[in-house]
């Protein structure tokens, strides 16, 4: 049964809408569906192997005796040889093992949420790859960016290409504690358990409530020397626009939508 409702579960997540994207990377979608049919096919073959072996279902062997009977005889010889110690070498096992439902139950009925603001504000951000190469931003404001990208250009660019522009950003709230609050990002290279947090401090505008995605029009938040690794990876905020939560929460994407 275990195993029916485990791969039962894996089936839903992945073969009627996106809710896999939670826990694993999109390439990993024709997996889990192989996995969870396999999962499916075996808890369905020991049902039958058990029931073919329920008491009342065993043959007679070439000697004229029933399966049952030989089984029943083992058991008897293994009371026996206890010596009065009341082991129970029956054939079933401890009933505690019906816990294991449990979680398999949940998988099916109650898909857990993708990690969010809980997890980020337990995690440090993670600094990004170094880089020589900037190209020139657009010529028009606000220009969309992603979180990885900012990052990069407010600590490594040594032309200073985030003075003064006005840029826009997407992520989830993460609250750090009395009013503070950071514009959120996990990227994932496999699943949700290597995720990486992308953060960047936001100033002059209230939190939103945690775990709320929004889109924050800003610039750069003055604090350190832009392009250098004293920089301070904040942004002045002039605009805050709350936003439905995106289907794959783990890439790090332009507000747009684009990668």
């Amino acid at each position: 049964m275990v195993l029916l409702l485990v791969g039962a579960g894996v089936l839903r997540i992945t073969l009627f809408g996106d809710l896999y994207l939670r826990y694993v990377k999109e390439g990993l979608r024709p997996y889990l569906i192989v996995a969870g049919v396999l999962l499916v096919v075996l808890g369905l073959t020991c049902l039958v192997r058990d029931r073919r072996g329920a008491p009342g279902a065993g043959g007679a062997d070439d000697h004229g005796r029933s399966h049952d009977a030989d089984v029943e005889a083992d058991v008897e010889a293994d009371v026996d040889h206890d010596d009065g110690h009341g082991h129970d070498h029956g054939g079933k096992g401890p009933r505690v093992a019906w816990l294991l439902m449990l979680p398999a139950l949940a998988l099916l009925l109650f898909a857990p949420p993708a990690l969010g603001s809980y997890t980020a504000a337990r995690e440090r951000a993670q600094t990004v790859a170094p880089r020589t190469d900037f190209p020139a931003l657009p010529t028009s404001d606000p220009v969309p960016l992603t979180l990885t990208e900012f990052t990069a250009r407010a600590q490594q660019d040594a032309r200073k290409s985030l003075a003064g522009r006005s840029v826009r950003l997407t992520g989830f709230v993460t609250p750090t504690g009395k009013g503070r609050w950071q514009l959120t990002r996990l990227v994932v290279s496999c699943c949700a358990a290597d995720s990486r947090v992308l953060k960047v401090r936001v100033h002059g505008a209230e939190a939103p409530p945690a775990d709320a995605w929004v889109t924050i029009t800003g610039t750069w938040h003055r604090r350190g020397t832009l392009g250098t690794a004293s920089a301070e990876v904040g942004l002045d905020a002039e605009r805050v626009e709350r936003i439905e939560e995106p289907p794959n929460q783990y890439l790090d994407v332009l507000p747009d939508g684009q990668r």
